[in-house]
């Protein structure tokens, strides 16, 4: 690619936003300050699920962003999206987290990969929020290398029956509705994996032990456990034996949104470091006039700012249907990065306050590291990227 093909590229974006963007950022703003403010550091302390605040959410479209009208969804495109997502992390990384991944992850793998009748079945029910989704792929020993997964799908008539177990999942046991990838084919095969839409309750299918974390408390991550779980082959999504090919167009759109979640947590945790700078004083004066904390501060808006403009171009590039695997990575990878180094500074910016519950920036430091993991490492983002510029 050349500069100026790069330029040519990059021209197509308008940088301002446009007017659903500010409605929508208006919206969570107010949304946030009555239904999640009140409650986050409960919710975070006892790791509840708040599944109230995501029926709401539901109401509001924000569950199914980028489902179009006809399923019952919102209709915008990725940059609403981004909005959407940046906007609910400044107020809490957890909402953030699970209202993407049910995004992104379960209602994006039916959106881009099921059938029509599979799409009207499950849609309008998953936008809406009546339905909250989960999405297996993760397992135990098989993080990064998800070829390997030792989760079985095998044929039985019309039936296929699993056996295995997906871990790290979000939604886990509240979901109703799982996308879960199975190995039908030898492991290591990229071709021998298959994507099944498996409901909540049916026999065999089950949820395991919620995991313990260090952030993102109130966002839920669970086990999922089959037993002899029979799924019915109308529930296969496309053709058999494609289910790792979808999941990676599926986690190209989900770097997107964890790219989003990071700038959120990043631009929340800047927010409030700049307005304790501005009244904590020492030796006569606000911190933010020492040279020490200002040069923290413009840092920590360049990171946020450069951040941010990698992923609305992955947005872009998105929306117009145009190969995303590189900047999905790029944006993944440098703004969890940033959320981190951000979050970190903005403890060190309130100090000793910084690291008590009292004050804000100890969770957006805690909630900031999931970022750097979750949907791919960051190892596994400059993997992604190295194989693209070297290809």
């Amino acid at each position: 690619m050349t500069s100026e093909h790069l330029t040519q590229e990059s021209a197509s974006i308008d940088f301002s936003q446009n007017e659903n963007q500010r409605m929508i950022a208006d919206m969570i703003r107010k949304f946030g300050e009555e239904h999640i403010k009140p409650k986050l550091m409960e919710w975070d302390e006892a790791q509840i699920f708040p599944i109230e605040v995501f029926k709401k959410l539901g109401e509001l479209g924000l569950m199914g962003v980028l489902v179009p009208t006809e399923y019952g969804g919102s209709g915008f495109t990725y940059t609403e999206y981004v909005t959407a997502i940046v906007e609910l992390s400044k107020i809490c990384g957890s909402i953030g987290l699970s209202m993407a991944a049910h995004n992104s992850l379960c209602t994006g793998h039916i959106l881009l990969c099921a059938n029509e009748e599979q799409k009207r079945k499950y849609l309008p029910k998953l936008a809406t929020a009546e339905w909250i989704g989960a999405w297996g792929l993760t397992e135990v020993g098989t993080g990064s290398d998800s070829g390997n997964m030792s989760t079985t799908a095998v044929k039985d008539g019309d039936y296929y029956v699993l056996n295995g177990s997906k871990n790290f999942i979000t939604h886990g046991k509240s979901c109703n509705v799982a996308v879960v990838i199975a190995r039908t084919g030898e492991k290591g095969d990229s071709h021998g994996m298959t994507a099944f839409i498996i409901e909540k309750g049916t026999a065999g299918f089950s949820s395991g032990r919620k995991e313990n974390k260090l952030g993102m408390r109130a966002s839920e991550t669970t086990e999922l456990i089959f037993q002899n779980c029979r799924v019915h082959k109308s529930q296969v999504i496309g053709e058999v034996g494609d289910g790792f090919i979808q999941s990676m167009k599926v986690l190209d759109g989900g770097r997107i949104s964890i790219a989003s979640l990071s700038v959120g947590i990043a631009k929340g945790a800047f927010e409030a470091a700049v307005k304790y700078s501005k009244e904590r004083e020492q030796f006569g004066k606000p911190i933010a006039e020492f040279q020490a904390i200002a040069f923290k501060l413009a840092d920590m808006a360049t990171q946020i700012e450069a951040a941010e403009l990698l992923t609305y171009r992955a947005a872009d590039l998105k929306n117009r249907h145009k190969k995303v695997s590189k900047e999905s990575a790029f944006a993944k990878y440098y703004a969890s990065e940033v959320a981190v180094k951000v979050s970190t500074e903005a403890v060190q910016i309130f100090g000793g306050y910084g690291y008590t519950k009292d004050f804000p920036v100890e969770k957006y430091y805690r909630d900031s590291k999931l970022c750097t993991i979750g949907e791919g490492t960051s190892e596994i983002q400059k993997l992604v990227i190295s194989r693209e510029i070297l290809k």
